[in-house]
């Protein structure tokens, strides 16, 4: 089922002086799929994600045109508290996220259920369940400006997950974060997907965008300039042209394909390198044997 459809989108900020900050862009966002969105810094992928959630027109005004239907309805006929039950958003640097009025971590991810008016016996057991699932009881009753970047990003993701919405939203979660902090994050990330969670992430980290994700959205100058199945876009090398990057499995099975064409599938994660780097060496190994 489609939840989300964007159309012909352009948008431009109040002090951006004619310079759009995204440019025809059209999408599609199914139910139940995790789709990345890469492109180098300034591209437009976090004013994309700005109006995926809302922010772009009710926050942030300037020129809106096109089409953002969100569950069947136009995002400008939204209200942000709506949007806040169906949308969850995660943003690249934790500290924006805390609210600075709770003093435990508890409080801080009870606070968007007392905002929409839950009921305190619904709160406590739906935030007790969700310090459960990411395993963070030890930091239950400590004061959030007290954690490490990486425990306070597991406590926005807590935040958001309690409020159960369909869709999340995920701008670079991870920027901030040590390889340990990054793989907690991408592991609380599967685990929402076979939740059958919606998500739209933004990352750079190439080789986990490879191993989890399932479509891939790469923009360029505030426009989107391809897209499809992780395995094709994340093989083709033409995004190097656009400084979008590849994984580093790519590289090398693009740069193993020059010296040889008879090389194989272009790799994009390390179990399949080292599957098309073994097949090659037979080719050559076996070639080498009957020449001899």
């Amino acid at each position: 089922m489609e939840l989300i459809r964007v159309n012909n989108l352009d948008y431009m900020y109040p002090i951006n002086d004619g310079e759009k900050a995204l440019k025809n862009v059209s999408l599609s966002i199914r139910e139940g799929k995790l789709y990345a969105v890469i492109g180098k810094n300034g591209t437009g992928k976090t004013t994309l994600c700005n109006v995926l959630r809302g922010f772009i027109p009710h926050f942030h005004k300037g020129s809106l045109e096109g089409e953002v239907v969100v569950e069947g309805k136009d995002i400008r006929h939204w209200t942000m508290s709506e949007l806040a039950k169906n949308i969850g958003f995660i943003f690249q640097n934790p500290f924006t996220q805390i609210s600075g009025v709770k003093d435990t971590v508890f409080g801080e991810i009870a606070y968007g259920l007392e905002n929409l008016g839950v009921e305190v016996p619904e709160i406590k057991k739906r935030v007790k369940q969700v310090i459960q699932l990411l395993n963070i009881e030890e930091l239950a009753d400590k004061n959030p400006y007290e954690l490490s970047g990486g425990q306070k990003q597991r406590v926005a993701f807590a935040a958001v997950i309690v409020m159960d919405p369909d869709i999340l939203v995920i701008d670079e979660p991870t920027s901030q974060l040590d390889p340990k902090g990054t793989r907690d994050i991408f592991d609380m990330i599967k685990w929402m997907k076979e939740q059958g969670k919606t998500i739209i992430l933004v990352e750079h980290k190439l080789e986990l965008i490879a191993e989890h994700a399932d479509y891939l959205f790469v923009m360029n100058d505030g426009r989107i300039i391809t897209e499809g199945n992780v395995e094709d876009v994340l093989s083709n090398p033409a995004l190097i042209d656009y400084e979008a990057g590849l994984p580093q499995y790519a590289r090398l099975g693009i740069e193993l394909n020059k010296r040889s064409s008879d090389f194989g599938q272009i790799p994009i994660h390390r179990s399949q390198a080292e599957a098309e780097i073994k097949k090659w060496l037979g080719i050559h190994v076996n070639q080498g044997g009957s020449g001899s």
